[in-house]
């Protein structure tokens, strides 16, 4: 350190380069210091010790000070090169100082070299590098660091005991931290008011919000700190309830609240969409003249709009006099965290006019606004202003990107820019894998997956949950099972969301009774599992077992939300259950004060529907309070279609492709219904609309899983390695099939083709292919499970029940609609689907 260049400092301040020695002295170095003058003060010195003239300790010390409280590291390496000059380097508390400025300026390497020449330590050396480490971060190697200091014998103080205890709190290392505790207590610390405030806080971030309050209240003297200790670690615990009630109970005992105290209360109020205690809050902050402190403001607009008052949070983010970027940020949150993307993007416009340079997480947030709107062009544009901000290596930011390009579409955009990433963490994972499952490449995601573990990088809660859904989605049911088994071996099971994305795998892979013997085994079950475990029964056809279920689930006081009464209404709607689906219906409206959606009222068109009154369910739309959108006019299309009305069918038709002109499903729906009364004309004519209208039938495919793989077929598909085997297992069936009466319904193929051709094609649809492929690749007895990405036909429906039937096998089909459970010659839709 003495050989550092000092001749920079040799002339050019204003000082004469010869003084008086009666001039030197500690006052007017630190004179200097105070007036911020730190460059003068150094200079001053450098010139005392290259004159040999004796400086004072003090000097030395004040320059070390100023040093730290401007973070300015160069001087202080000048300053400690001085010292060595001057061989003070032993004076111990000089050495202290040292350590204490390395510290400030964010140099521990430096802080804990001069740490390891000292010749002794003292209690203020140990609590100066235990500090330099727990401020840098290192919160282990300051508790390792502590546990030395006590090994050598020294007494530690109540100012080393705060900084551990911090550090224990950081890492919730609650073992170390009730260690601490007992140390304390025997050094007779724990009646100090710091020491205490700061233990409350351990327990809080431990997560021990018992023993955080059983300390507090023993407590024999509390500070505004200890009560904020406290309504933090209730806040940060999601009591949000307790924190308000001891807010309360502060006022009550004359305790001032401060700025920190009404940050985290805004918090709960937020978190709790608390409106009415947040305007309370609001209140109090103004009387007592904390509503210009730009921290507490920029909350107020994130509890207003996350209470969903966003034209408030507006109005109060407008007279906020000087916003900063956390100000602005809140605001972009608060719109799009109420579905007001556009309205983000826009504000970051003016945010950029205003010369307010955002953050990382102002661009994460505006990210997500880009991929809920998927605003592709805006996404590129923010990227750009990344890359020109810095944060393009920012692993958050990088997530964020990731997400945004994936859930525009552009999967393989996203992909490079994962596999670009110099640092990827389980949440940049996760946004890739959910960017594939979202996308449909259910396939992708899996191997992403399987990448994932052999990088070393381990997966979290979500990650499960979106490959969960990717099994669900592709009915690859061993692949499901091998999530499960890994959930199990790194401790998840017990989680609600994961439990209750299970169970919905299992379900959706026609499992139900294994989804009902998890369900069951659940050690918490909110109103999701519940909702997840009614879903499953109403996909494979099971109404009554539904309406068991969400009657028990009542019974046990949960309160349905709209998702579950969709569940149910569509489980009675597959079963037929007229008169109980008119009763939730009603129920739901009148006695639980539910707001029916579209979505409900398109289930009461499906329960008409299937159950044949076509008039009572063209009445009931036309009766909506809102316009009805095209499923539920193709849900009574469809209905036609099953009861053969043409008039009906053909009014549906109508409204359909009004809505959606480029859909090909209600032109093939009419065209079975014409087809099915033997109306060549209106097939005809229908089959022209269609060709004049250039909408063309999109050719389905289908999934099975096998092995851990998944193969995917087309219709016609002679692609597979295995294609001649599986044609000639469906040559067998269709034989089989024949002895057992099956009449191919030729009338519903559209292409003019003689019979025996219809016959093939009808034959060779992507389902029966993925049945054969799994007829001949999986143990006799075993189910099978497919998946379709359109709606099975009659023919395909059909002559699945009697292959189930000829095999012996259970086979499952998950189609655009719904899921079919054929076994024994017969399927759980009841043919109505």
């Amino acid at each position: 350190m003495a050989s550092l260049s000092l001749g920079h400092l040799q002339s050019g301040d204003g000082l004469r380069s010869r003084v008086p020695d009666s001039f030197w002295n500690g006052d007017k170095v630190n004179k200097l210091c105070q007036e911020g003058r730190l460059k003068e003060a150094v200079h001053m010195v450098d010139l005392m010790v290259q004159q040999n003239t004796k400086v004072p300790i003090g000097a030395y010390v004040c320059l070390l000070k100023g040093c730290s409280r401007r973070k300015a590291l160069a001087e202080g390496k000048q300053v400690h090169a001085l010292i060595v000059q001057s061989v003070l380097d032993s004076n111990i508390f000089l050495a202290n100082t040292l350590v204490h400025m390395y510290s400030k300026c964010g140099s521990v390497l430096d802080a804990h070299k001069v740490f390891s020449n000292m010749p002794q330590h003292n209690v203020y050396s140990w609590t100066a590098i235990i500090s330099a480490y727990a401020d840098s971060g290192q919160d282990e190697e300051a508790i390792n660091l502590f546990q030395q200091m006590q090994e050598t014998g020294l007494a530690p103080d109540k100012v080393v005991f705060v900084v551990v205890l911090k550090a224990c709190a950081r890492l919730a290392a609650l073992e170390q931290g009730k260690q601490l505790h007992s140390d304390i207590i025997k050094r007779g610390f724990q009646s100090d008011v710091i020491v205490g405030s700061t233990l409350v806080d351990m327990y809080a971030k431990c997560g021990c919000t018992e023993d955080a309050r059983e300390l507090f209240n023993s407590m024999s003297e509390r500070d505004v700190v200890s009560w904020t200790a406290m309504i933090a670690g209730y806040a940060q615990n999601g009591l949000g309830k307790e924190a308000l009630a001891l807010y309360e109970q502060m006022k009550q005992e004359g305790v001032q609240p401060d700025n920190v105290t009404f940050v985290l209360l805004l918090k709960a109020c937020a978190s709790l969409e608390a409106l009415e205690q947040g305007k309370q809050l609001h209140s109090d902050i103004i009387k007592r003249g904390f509503q210009l402190n730009v921290i507490v403001g920029s909350t107020l607009v994130d509890m207003y709009a996350k209470c969903g008052c966003i034209e408030d949070a507006r109005e109060l983010f407008n007279n906020m006099s000087e916003p900063n970027v956390v100000s602005w940020t809140a605001m972009i949150a608060g719109y799009a965290q109420n579905g007001l993307g556009k309205e983000s993007l826009a504000l970051y416009e003016k945010m950029k006019q205003e010369g307010v340079q955002p953050d990382n997480v102002t661009f994460v947030l505006l990210l997500k606004a880009c991929a809920s709107l998927a605003a592709l062009e805006q996404g590129k544009q923010l990227h750009s202003d990344i890359i020109k901000r810095g944060f393009q290596s920012d692993v958050i930011v990088g997530s964020a990107l990731v997400d945004m390009y994936a859930k525009c579409g552009c999967t393989e955009d996203a992909r490079e820019l994962f596999t670009s990433m110099s640092e990827r963490d389980v949440v940049s994972w996760n946004a890739m894998i959910d960017g594939y499952a979202q996308n449909g490449l259910g396939k992708e995601a899996l191997a992403l997956y399987d990448q994932m573990k052999q990088e070393g990088m381990q997966p979290d809660l979500i990650t499960f949950v979106v490959l969960l859904k990717a099994c669900a989605s592709l009915a690859a049911l061993e692949q499901g099972k091998q999530l499960h088994s890994d959930i199990i071996k790194r401790g998840f099971q017990s989680d609600v969301i994961v439990g209750s994305t299970l169970v919905d795998m299992y379900a959706k892979c026609g499992c139900t009774e294994d989804a009902r013997e998890l369900f069951n085994n659940m050690s918490e079950r909110n109103v999701v599992s519940w909702t997840a475990m009614i879903a499953g029964y109403a996909q494979n056809g099971l109404g009554k077992e539904a309406l068991a279920l969400f009657e028990q689930m009542q019974r046990e006081g949960l309160k349905p939300n709209e998702v579950t009464y969709i569940c149910v209404l569509s489980a009675c709607a597959q079963s037929r259950l007229v008169d109980e689906g008119h009763y939730v219906f009603d129920s739901m409206c009148k006695n639980h004060g539910v707001t029916p959606t579209m979505e409900h009222y398109a289930c009461m068109v499906d329960l008409l529907g299937r159950a044949g009154c076509l008039a009572d369910a063209e009445l009931f739309i036309n009766k909506m309070p809102i316009q009805p959108c095209s499923v539920v006019w193709m849900s009574l299309l469809g209905a036609a279609r099953n009861h053969g009305d043409a008039e009906i069918g053909r009014h549906a038709f109508d409204h359909v492709v009004t809505l959606e002109p480029k859909n090909a499903a209600p032109y093939v729906l009419l065209s079975n219904i014409y087809a099915a009364a033997g109306r060549k004309d209106e097939l005809a004519k229908i089959r022209n609309e269609m060709k004049d209208a250039g909408v063309k039938k999109m050719p389905g495919c289908s999934w099975i899983e096998v092995d851990n793989q998944v193969h995917a077929f087309d219709v016609h598909d002679a692609t597979h390695p295995q294609s001649k085997e599986i044609l000639a297992e469906l040559d067998r069936l269709v034989g089989l099939m024949k002895e057992a009466e099956y009449i191919p319904e030729l009338s519903f193929v559209l292409d003019d083709l003689e019979d025996e051709e219809k016959e093939n094609a009808l034959c060779r649809h992507s389902e029966t292919l993925a049945i054969a492929f799994g007829l001949i690749n999986t143990p006799p007895g075993t189910p099978i499970c497919i998946k379709k990405s359109l709606r099975v036909c009659s023919d395909c429906h059909n002559a699945i029940k009697i292959i189930s039937k000829i095999v012996g096998r259970d086979i499952i089909v998950m189609d655009a609609n719904r899921s079919h459970h054929f076994k024994d010659g017969f399927c759980f839709c009841g043919d109505y689907w």
